[in-house]
């Protein structure tokens, strides 16, 4: 590559400086900031003097953006769910190819009318499905793919949520009710239903049902206030403490993601005034913390894919039973990946071990971009 491609971050929040201008920041020969779309200031001058954008080039707005003639080749969408269709969709006719957070959209309609702009303009977008691009993952698939496991006639998957994430992103956080952003089926499985289909092909027939059991009102102990900094008897035993989780040693995600100062005083105040400081049992969630899909797949192969929040380790666990072999896999976010093939007919056990990968989701992110960008 003789120079790194052009690009436009709209949106410039975690994903945006972190993931998406953190790989441009390491890899300067394949792709380089060259505007930024971001309505809060803060996150808005952080980017631009991180890349050295120039203040023409930094935009409060994606009206004022597209009032433009086009900026760079390349334009990376990482808005909040409900808010890709309407900064996206004029993308295609002003020439730019879309890398675009997962979900495409948290409406069908939406999606449709994304890919059918794509398509009328022939402009790539590329959707951040990035577990594809671990080394764990994309094994799983080469193995299935190739007939080791024989024909496949049950799978099994887990999406394993950390108590504390499942606080974080889906009670506390930006994705905590359905009537604002996604589901939880897509803000959060919608990468584990892609790696099904990717491994399984298409569906046939399916059924779902899930509910929110602990993270209720109803639920909260004795004298609990609504907010961790008000004095809570139960806080030295509270598993969600936003004490806790947010004043320690950790700044990194997802610590980063409550304030852009992580000095204490920052923190304490993004506690007592911000939503992370809520009680988890006085907040205004209603997605489920958990969910079970059925699935019956055009193969004749059965399976099922199991969402919860309540676990003690973060990560996905899956089987494969073919009619040769066995496949259990264990994705463990910080702990390594595994994959053990047992065969039918000779009891020999082959296993396979990756490391924890470089960089967030496993090394997905790198590999997703690194494949944008080629």
């Amino acid at each position: 590559m003789s120079k790194p491609i052009e690009a436009v971050c709209v949106g410039a929040g975690n994903r945006g400086y972190r993931c998406f201008g953190g790989y441009a920041m390491g890899h300067p020969e394949q792709i380089k900031f060259t505007a930024v779309v971001e309505p809060l200031e803060d996150r808005r001058k952080r980017f631009a003097d991180t890349h050295k954008i120039s203040p023409e080039r930094q935009f409060a707005s994606v009206e004022d953006f597209y009032a433009k003639e086009q900026l760079a080749q390349a334009l990376v969408s990482a808005t909040q769910d409900c808010n890709h269709v309407e900064t996206t969709m004029p993308a295609f006719a002003k020439g730019y190819e879309v890398l675009l957070e997962k979900p495409m959209s948290n409406t069908l309609e939406g999606s449709v009318k994304l890919v059918r702009e794509a398509e009328k303009h022939g402009r790539l977008l590329m959707i951040c499905h990035c577990m594809r691009y671990t080394d764990i993952v994309s094994t799983v698939n080469t193995i299935i793919k190739s007939g080791r496991l024989g024909k496949i006639v049950s799978m099994e998957h887990r999406e394993n949520v950390t108590h504390w994430h499942m606080a974080h992103s889906f009670v506390r956080g930006n994705w905590r009710n359905s009537d604002i952003e996604s589901p939880m089926i897509l803000a959060k499985t919608c990468h584990d239903m892609d790696l099904i289909y990717w491994n399984m092909g298409p569906v046939k027939r399916l059924s779902s049902f899930g509910s929110l059991i602990h993270y209720r009102k109803e639920n909260a102990p004795e004298g609990a206030p609504k907010r961790c900094l008000d004095g809570c008897p139960h806080e030295e035993q509270c598993p969600w403490s936003a004490i806790k989780q947010y004043l320690g040693p950790n700044t990194g995600w997802p610590v980063a993601t409550i304030a852009l100062d992580m000095s204490i005083e920052s923190r304490r105040e993004a506690i007592a005034t911000g939503p992370y400081g809520r009680c988890v049992y006085h907040c205004d969630n209603n997605v489920v913390d958990n969910q079970h899909v059925n699935m019956e797949f055009e193969s004749g192969a059965t399976g099922t894919m199991f969402l919860h929040g309540h676990s003690h380790e973060e990560g996905r666990t899956m089987r494969y039973d073919g009619t040769v072999a066995t496949l259990r896999g264990k994705f463990s976010h910080g702990a390594g990946h595994s994959i053990e093939v047992h065969e039918h007919g000779t009891g020999k056990v082959e296993r396979h071990e990756f490391g924890p990968g470089i960089g967030s989701h496993g090394g997905g992110d790198a590999g997703l971009i690194g494949s944008f960008v080629k």
